[in-house]
């Protein structure tokens, strides 16, 4: 039987004879059903209308579909311990983008910073010998294709290697994740926020919302949880979500003007 795929967001639900009724992640009010309707696509369909590519996004190697699919967001491989974790994912997996990551050494784990990246995130993990997938706890409920390697993890942060951790954020979910890289940026720190800290269109800030294709924005509580969060670590680059939104430099500065900038635009 297939497995099917949300056409609007890029979840992956388990194998059915027929697509689910409907999508939870698209009915959150986070998100959104596709305009003409709830559409899905089966694995197979999806890989002949879509190619995993992969490049450079400034020191590390990025993946993601082509043309661009759902949110079109891009996974980060960060490079540790011999191999690579895959730091969010996309909706598909495929032979070639497969291959390509074992010449970089594989895949020793799988961390996600929210649902809306989940993506097939079961079928990275079993191309990898069923590799750890870390999921924070406080967002098991959105799990839409349940798999024995997914590690709901507990607690503020989790540590996956000795240059890796996991820190949650929240705001965007209760469970909203970003990972710290402590070799990255030359040894000076990066931070992978995904969207839970959007960076901006002009590179030099990050933003935060509750929903993003919604326009409802945090509150200024759950913004100081995020930036509480952090504060502890020493980064000099931020990586966003997509293909180019990065901040290069200086980026922990950055990252505290903007907190200012959004409580203070928020609390007029």
């Amino acid at each position: 039987m297939p497995l099917w795929t949300c056409e609007q967001c890029g979840a992956q639900f388990p194998e059915a004879a027929s697509p689910p009724s409907s999508c939870p992640i698209c009915e959150d009010e986070r998100q959104y059903v596709n305009w003409e309707g709830q559409a899905w696509l089966t694995r197979e369909e999806l890989a002949q209308r879509h190619r995993l590519v992969w490049r450079d996004d400034l020191g590390l190697v990025g993946i993601a579909l082509a043309p661009s699919f759902a949110i079109g967001q891009r996974a980060l491989l960060v490079p540790d311990r011999g191999g690579c974790v895959m730091w969010d994912c996309v909706p598909l997996a495929t032979e070639e983008a497969i291959a390509h990551v074992k010449s970089l050494g594989g895949l020793n784990a799988i961390a996600i910073s929210h649902p809306h990246y989940y993506g097939a995130v079961a079928d990275w993990s079993a191309a990898f010998d069923d590799a750890p997938i870390y999921l924070h706890g406080d967002d098991a409920q959105w799990v839409t294709r349940p798999y024995p390697s997914i590690v709901p993890w507990q607690g503020d942060s989790h540590r996956i290697s000795d240059d890796i951790l996991l820190v949650r954020g929240g705001g965007h979910f209760a469970g909203a994740t970003m990972l710290h890289w402590r070799k990255g940026a030359d040894g000076r720190g990066a931070l992978l926020t995904g969207d839970i800290a959007m960076v901006a269109m002009d590179r030099r800030s990050v933003s935060f919302m509750y929903s993003y294709p919604n326009y409802i924005p945090l509150n200024a509580t759950l913004v100081r949880g995020v930036a509480r969060a952090v504060a502890p670590l020493a980064f000099d680059r931020i990586y966003g979500a997509w293909w180019g939104k990065n901040i290069a430099a200086d980026a922990k500065a950055a990252f505290d003007r903007s907190v200012e900038r959004y409580i203070a635009a928020i609390s007029g």
